[in-house]
């Protein structure tokens, strides 16, 4: 059976102040070409097609839209929920939808109900498992501790029960929407942290054939059978190298996984510059830049006039304009913003601890500052969904 997999579609989505509908209805227009193109059997969607709960109307429309033109194919389509969707309103109408071969999960409770597809040489059941936020869904799955492994392990062992169960040439697909041991984050992924634990290892997806990973916006292998299709746009600067593409992947009826990677249609390229004002704006080198999206990092050790306006002038598209002076790490006048730079809000607050009372949270404190971490993540994922 032939997967075409798909990710972190983030339908709604901006990039800084570029309106990205139009990219992204191309995107869709190259996913319906592509699976006709390549003959495939089925699509995998594993996650966040939209960018947040309550999505504008354009976006919905364009959903719309491509649930109808995958329909029109003839070509049963797999999707799941991710964290920036409402896991509700997603699944509305899912059971109608699913008569025309389109099947959302939304539901953690159907985690080990898979939807079975066949081909000539046998079933092969996909398994939807939805953004399984730990707090919300720990009893669901009767485990004493909220986490991402605890819940995700409840989740595979439901999988697991339930193929077992199947004749044993049955092949398995599992959707997920994860951070993955192994996998490289960016910089446009919402932080799905659980008491200071934001990744699961790999480990807890064994026994599948194939898993079809969404939350990671690379593209990127974590093993031969654990894979990442990454967002098909870029959504951060962070994402500058990135290679946007889909997994094409080929399911033997031994189980056996091959994949090949298809590039997306790039709506305008990325380039993040930096130097001072002067040299950006006469660096031959950097001609090849002059029409990409740009994220410019200027280093003058005082602040030059105007220079967005002069940036502009050489490099039009220019989104982001970032102030990094060259000074010394003692420095007084370095930023406090530049001192936080890679640190999560729960270390943060465990440097304000340290620097107001002369010494860090002891184990008592770190688990108080967890929980307090945790409890306002999820009471926050409850309002955006119930909004």
């Amino acid at each position: 059976m032939r997967l075409l997999h798909t990710s972190d579609w983030h339908l709604g989505r901006a990039f800084h102040r570029v309106n990205m509908l139009g990219a992204q209805a191309d995107f869709i227009g190259h996913l319906v070409a592509t699976v006709r193109e390549h003959a495939v059997d089925a699509v995998v969607v594993s996650g966040d097609v939209y960018d947040r709960a309550v999505p504008p109307l354009a976006a919905v429309e364009l959903f719309d839209g491509a649930l109808h033109r995958l329909a029109d194919l003839g070509v049963p389509t797999v999707m799941i929920s991710g964290n920036h969707d409402s896991a509700r309103r997603l699944g509305v109408g899912a059971g109608l939808i699913d008569r025309a071969g389109i099947h959302l999960r939304t539901e953690p409770s159907a985690c080990g109900t898979p939807v079975v597809l066949a081909d000539a040489f046998g079933d092969v059941a996909f398994y939807g498992l939805p953004y399984l936020e730990p707090a919300l869904v720990k009893d669901e799955f009767a485990v004493e501790k909220a986490g991402h492994e605890p819940v995700l392990a409840a989740a595979m062992d439901r999988v697991r029960a339930d193929l077992a169960a199947r004749d044993p040439g049955t092949r398995s697909v599992v959707l997920a929407h994860a951070f993955v041991t192994g996998g490289e984050a960016s910089d446009s992924e919402r932080d799905i942290t659980v008491g200071g634990v934001a990744a699961v290892p790999a480990g807890v997806f064994d026994g599948v054939d194939y898993v079809a990973l969404g939350h990671l916006h690379g593209c990127q292998t974590i093993t031969e059978r654990v894979r990442y299709s990454g967002s098909p746009l870029a959504y951060s600067f962070s994402e500058a190298d990135h290679r946007k593409s889909m997994w094409l992947v080929d399911l033997a009826t031994d189980g056996t996984v091959t994949a090949e990677r298809l590039d997306c249609p790039v709506p305008r390229p990325l380039a993040r510059i930096r130097g001072t004002l002067d040299d950006l704006l006469a660096d031959p080198a950097l001609t090849r830049h002059e029409d990409a999206w740009t994220e410019a990092t200027l280093t003058d050790t005082v602040r030059p006039a105007d220079p967005m306006a002069r940036l502009t002038e050489r490099f039009p598209h220019t989104l982001s304009l970032v102030f990094a002076p060259d000074r010394a790490p003692d420095d007084p006048d370095v930023t406090y913003a530049r001192r936080l730079a890679g640190r999560t809000d729960r270390q943060i607050a465990e440097d304000f601890v340290a620097h107001v009372r002369g010494a860090g949270p002891d184990q008592r404190e770190l688990t108080v500052l967890g929980e307090a971490f945790d409890a306002v993540r999820a009471d926050a994922t409850v309002r955006e969904v119930a909004r």
